[in-house]
């Protein structure tokens, strides 16, 4: 089983930056990609970033170059470094592992979701 626990939203005025973090425990090994997702007032959660393993990213176009996702595998934890903050990055943001348990078997962990508040 795998933990996932987020940290670092907030209240931040347009323009400005926050830095998420997500910290992952319990059967650590069997985690492949993670990734941010995100769930604004009224809308869809969607994909935000993600990232393997080994390095390979992914943006949603909404926030490509304003956002950048990384991971510290040796500390089994991810982050979500956001920049140039806009209102329409509002929302409550979740932190996702995929798991590998083993065949053709895949599971998705996530975490209890920290809400960015982006408003002057």
């Amino acid at each position: 089983q795998v933990q996932l626990v987020e940290s670092g939203g907030g209240l931040v005025q347009p323009g400005g930056s926050l830095r998420l973090s997500c910290a992952a425990s319990g059967t650590i090994s069997s985690i492949t990609t993670m990734g941010w997702y995100r769930q604004a007032p009224g809308k869809e959660r969607e994909l935000v970033a993600s990232i393997t393993r080994t390095g390979s990213t992914n943006y949603a176009d909404s926030v490509k170059g304003r956002f950048t996702i990384s991971r510290d595998n040796a500390k089994n934890t991810v982050y979500l470094q956001m920049n140039s903050l806009k209102p329409e990055d509002t929302a409550v943001y979740y932190c996702n592992a995929v798991l590998y348990m083993g065949g053709f078997n895949f599971l998705d962990a996530w975490g209890q979701g920290t809400l960015v508040t982006v408003s002057s």
